[in-house]
């Protein structure tokens, strides 16, 4: 085991330990890069000096990397202030958080400002990511943070204060008064969670919506609109659900045309009321609307200074009529519906949308990776490799409503960091997800990840209504009672992405990974005594281990390499002195460190069994084994692994071209059954758990 992978891996379970003990909720959210704002803070304020982030410098990278770039005509003459430098009396926030302390600057980052303009809506949420107590005066060292959700845990992010200025005036989002700097900093802190500001352009504010809040987004086409969207868009309101909305473009010339009467094309705004006036005597439906620009505003029907409010009593038209260019104003939900493309609601509860009475919904959150050779498999488009990919059960259990038999589910696929990889010339892959029943032999049944004639011979009863490059695809369904599996994927093969999938039920339901239980059911081995042993064994052995009668490290090196370059349809460049180590550990029963007639035997036996299990799963004959492939010969060899081992076998085992050689498949089988039989040994009472000393761990990991 490579001392750095070890490290990584012990850090890694380190991390789900923490995870499992309640790190990651908003009272105890995890320090992003590792810094602690009071401890960070406290330093500054012993040493009377204003905090410097050296992990998001003010250098042209924490800008971007292209349009944004150091060579970019955007940044030439930017500096870097601090809010006292810019303005004589600078605040945190003025008169409580506001929609009109958000005006859009030059990053297109609209999706964003509409999820910040919505927050505002909402004090509790707001604090929730903005924490109390942060300011300009008592206590001020230069130094604020912020939280964020990030696929499936809140995560606490600190920044300096020092903000990229032209000509004295913020560059990007600032507020409408000028000395109130809330916004422009939670801008920073998104900023660095996702490596620089030019990672921040162009999104959907569902994205913004979700990790302010950790909701789940669902999205309304306009043009079909349900019959009752009004008042869901009310029930939504009411309960603190963010809502933001957008005109589709038909070509990148249309993006950000204004039209005739002053809408946005592309551009994201959010919903921030809704109401009903009587207008002439009859219900009339409003919806409040707010353009992060801060200006530009509808010049329609019901808009600022339109005719229609002299016709509306006049103590609503005092309370809901504003006069100015703020960027926020009132239309009627007919024109909303014929102007407007689509809708994005972040639920909180995700039950705003079923009924007005507050229910609560059964949810369940998984952690999940797509890996090159071991769980990204693709789509249905490809059935030999579409098995791989990790599956989740859900079994429905209480239809909706008596007398049905439907059961409605919300499947929300994340997929994770993929803004922070823009610099690196990656962005969002193509992600959806297929649902299947569990029939037959395998309902009720966990520890199995189904295999490939399991999706060969049953179609797909739902699955997510587009593949798309979207941060997250969800889907509601409704399906009756029974047993079903998800499987969440790339579109192609080979796509490798982190993911978060998360399930939605409006009744309780149970749900988990599907996963081959950990096992290994290996063939008894027969250890002969010297006289059973075959004469010609015997000849061939004397032959080999020379005066001593022992087979060494080396010579067993030799051996095997003698042997396999006489078998041309095995591709291996040799076994390493190392694997032939593992070997002799395996085998040497007496601790001598070499292996005598009878060990040679047992491993020589099996061997051959190794031999023919590859060319049996070898089936394109190529000489190598595939991933997938590798995956089938293992279970053959009787070990069942999760996705999460098979994928550290991987990772060790696999050429570059992610094939496996003979060497290399012989090598983890020994290493394999190696580990089992010391795991088997040691668990004298049979729990499923050991006790080790560190002299005991150390012994083990080194020599075994």
């Amino acid at each position: 085991m490579e001392p750095i992978y070890a490290s990584g891996m012990a850090a890694k379970l380190r991390s789900q330990w923490d995870r499992d003990d309640g790190l990651g909720q908003n009272h105890n959210a995890v320090k992003f890069l590792g810094q602690d704002y009071e401890a960070l803070r406290s330093r500054c304020l012993q040493s009377r000096g204003l905090f410097e982030d050296a992990l998001f410098p003010c250098t042209p990278s924490s800008l971007g990397f292209n349009e944004l770039g150091p060579r970019s005509s955007k940044t030439q003459g930017v500096r870097w202030m601090r809010p006292s430098e810019i303005c004589q009396c600078p605040q945190f926030i003025v008169d409580g958080a506001s929609r009109t302390d958000i005006c859009q600057g030059v990053l297109g980052d609209c999706w964003l400002l509409a999820a910040i303009a919505s927050l505002t809506l909402n004090d509790n949420l707001l604090h929730r990511v903005v924490p109390h107590g942060q300011g300009f005066s008592t206590g001020y060292a230069g130094i604020f943070h912020f939280q964020f959700w990030q696929f499936g845990e809140w995560v606490d992010v600190v920044i300096d204060d020092r903000l990229p200025v032209k000509d004295r005036k913020l560059i990007f989002v600032h507020s409408a008064e000028g000395e109130e700097f809330w916004s422009a900093l939670l801008e920073k802190a998104y900023a660095k969670l996702n490596g620089s500001y030019e990672a921040l352009s162009g999104g959907s504010t569902s994205e913004g919506f979700e990790d302010f809040t950790g909701g789940v987004t669902e999205m309304f086409d306009l043009p079909k609109a349900p019959s009752d969207l009004f008042s869901i868009i009310r029930r939504a309101v009411d309960r603190g659900s963010l809502l933001g909305c957008s005109i589709d473009v038909s070509g990148s010339q249309d993006r950000e045309a204004v039209t005739f009467k002053k809408l946005v094309k592309g551009h994201a705004y959010s919903v921030t009321g809704v109401e009903e006036v009587v207008y002439r005597g009859s219900p009339t439906k409003l919806v409040r609307i707010r353009n992060p620009w801060g200006e530009v505003e509808w010049t329609g029907a019901w808009s600022d200074n339109s005719r229609e409010w002299d016709s509306v009593e006049r103590s609503v038209r005092d309370r809901l009529q504003k006069r100015s260019d703020d960027g926020e104003f009132w239309m009627s939900f007919s024109d909303f519906l014929r102007e407007f493309s689509r809708l994005e609601i972040c639920n909180l509860t995700a039950d705003a949308l079923e009924a007005s009475q507050v229910k609560t919904w059964s949810s369940a959150l998984y952690q999940g990776e797509w890996r090159k050779g071991s769980t990204a498999g693709g789509c249905r488009n490809f059935p030999a490799t579409f098995w791989v990919n990790p599956q989740f059960k859900i079994a429905l259990q209480h239809p909706d409503k008596p007398g049905t038999s439907d059961c409605t589910f919300l499947v929300a696929l994340m997929q994770k960091n993929r803004r922070a990889k823009r610099r690196e010339g990656e962005d969002m892959e193509t992600i959806g997800f297929a649902v299947y029943e569990v029939r037959g032999q395998f309902i009720g049944k966990s520890g199995v990840h189904l295999k490939k004639d399991f999706f060969l011979t049953h179609g797909s009863t739902a699955r997510s209504e587009l593949f798309i490059n979207l941060r997250e695809v969800s889907t509601r369904l409704s399906l009756p009672a029974g047993e079903y599996i998800i499987v969440p994927s790339t579109f192609e093969p080979q796509k490798e992405a982190d993911f978060v999938l998360r399930v939605f039920s409006e009744k309780p339901a149970n749900s988990e990974e599907l996963d081959d239980d950990v096992s290994a059911e290996m063939p008894a081995e027969i250890q002969l005594e010297e006289s059973q042993i075959d004469a010609a064994f015997k000849s061939l052995f004397r032959q080999l281990a020379g005066p001593d009668m022992e087979i060494s490290v080396t010579e067993l090196q030799t051996i095997l390499n003698r042997i396999i370059g006489k078998h041309k349809d095995l591709k291996t460049d040799g076994f390493t002195q190392e694997s032939c180590r593992s070997m002799i550990n395996l085998m040497d029963t007496d601790g001598s460190g070499k292996l005598g007639l009878a060990e040679f035997h047992v491993l020589w036996e099996k061997i051959k069994r190794y031999l023919t299990i590859f060319r049996q799963f070898d089936l394109d004959k190529s000489g190598t084994m595939s991933s997938y492939e590798m995956r089938m010969a293992l279970e053959s060899a009787g070990f069942k692994l999760t996705n999460h081992l098979f994928q550290l076998i991987i990772l060790r085992y696999t050429e570059a071209d992610m094939s496996v050689d003979f060497d290399n498949f012989v090598t983890c089988l020994v290493r394999l059954e190696t580990m089992f039989k010391t795991f088997k040994v040691m668990d004298t009472d049979k729990d499923g758990f050991i006790s080790l000393n560190f002299f005991q761990w150390i012994s083990l990991t080194m020599f075994a």
